[in-house]
């Protein structure tokens, strides 16, 4: 079953009310959980205070954030958005790719953590976005609908608006936005083709996503991918998102044996070709971060329908390495 949204029309921009029904995806998780995944502007812990205030409810009726859900019902969310005024504007530049009244494209650089966490209060992109548009206050999570690890470079689509918020969630839950990413990988992929593994937290390193069928947290994902270009020890990949789970490529490339150049969590030692010119053996062991960049980005746009896509090129430490695997090719 498919979620769906509503919005509810105000002459302010205080509130939204927002209505998603239950698949079978979410059968036997808590309510604060799947609520959680069906609405993913918010965070659990704001999902939670709204259960226990009868803001989030379960087919009309007042719940609790324990209970167990079976598929099929009706959560309804009078979300109330409040001013992020506790996340520091910061002057941080941005290299917007596209903005208008609706949206704003980031090519976000390696190395910019998204979203403020516990070590990261400061310097982050939201806290960027809000010096850029003080508006993005009344937004939820300052319009950041979809994440790049830190060290994932590429294209990021923000809201501006909390009706522009609420289709591109919908355009994500619904998979027709297109992500495409470019990613160098470790080994000579024979053919093109799909991985179709649920990915959870690893279960012993809890920092860490895993390939997994068993518990709660494990949810449906899909990769595509397909060789761009082929090298004497290595790949270029593209691949394409139908969810967007956290590591999803990095985790499904590993899991089918050509783990990310660079990966510093499930990529393993750097593997060095045999007689490769010193210059890539350096390359190679110095390039500390996962070769991924998002490179596409096609939505509609949320005000008008247009058909819309974007497209940048790979930063340069991952042209450096496609040059130096080009040369020992020869």
């Amino acid at each position: 079953m498919t979620e769906k949204f509503s919005q509810k029309e105000e002459s302010t921009i205080d509130g939204l009310i927002l209505e998603a029904e239950v698949s079978g995806e979410h059968k036997g998780q808590r309510l604060d959980q799947a609520a959680t995944q069906l609405f993913p502007g918010y965070s659990r812990s704001r999902l939670q205070t709204w259960i226990r205030d009868g803001k989030l409810t379960l087919n009309g009726k007042p719940a609790r954030t324990r209970d167990k859900l079976f598929g099929g019902e009706t959560l309804i969310l009078t979300a109330e958005v409040e001013n992020q005024g506790h996340w520091t504007a910061e002057d941080i530049p941005l290299d917007i790719i596209h903005e208008d009244e609706s949206l704003i494209v980031i090519n976000k650089p390696v190395g910019l953590v998204v979203h403020p966490a516990a070590g990261n209060r400061a310097g982050t992109l939201l806290n960027g976005l809000l010096f850029h548009c003080e508006a993005l206050n009344k937004v939820p999570r300052a319009g950041i609908v979809h994440r790049l690890d830190k060290d994932t470079s590429g294209l990021m689509v923000v809201a501006k608006t909390l009706a522009s918020h609420a289709s591109l969630v919908e355009q994500l839950r619904e998979k027709t936005v297109k992500r495409i990413y470019q990613a160098i990988v470790f080994g000579l992929v024979t053919a093109g083709g799909t991985v179709d593994e649920p990915l959870g937290r690893h279960p012993v390193h809890r920092t860490k996503r895993a390939v997994t069928h068993h518990g709660t947290d494990a949810r449906d994902a899909v990769t595509h991918y397909r060789i761009l270009d082929k090298y004497r020890s290595h790949t270029l990949l593209q691949c394409s998102l139908e969810t967007g789970r956290t590591h999803q490529i990095r985790v499904h490339m590993a899991f089918i044996g050509y783990p990310l150049v660079g990966d510093p969590v499930y990529g393993g030692r750097p593997r060095i070709p045999k007689g490769a010119d010193p210059q890539l053996i350096s390359c190679l062991e110095l390039f500390k971060r996962q070769a991924l960049h998002a490179w596409q980005l096609g939505l509609d746009h949320p005000e008008t329908g247009e058909s819309m896509s974007w497209q940048v090129d790979m930063p340069e430490d991952m042209q450096r390495l496609l040059e130096l695997l080009e040369a020992d090719n020869v």
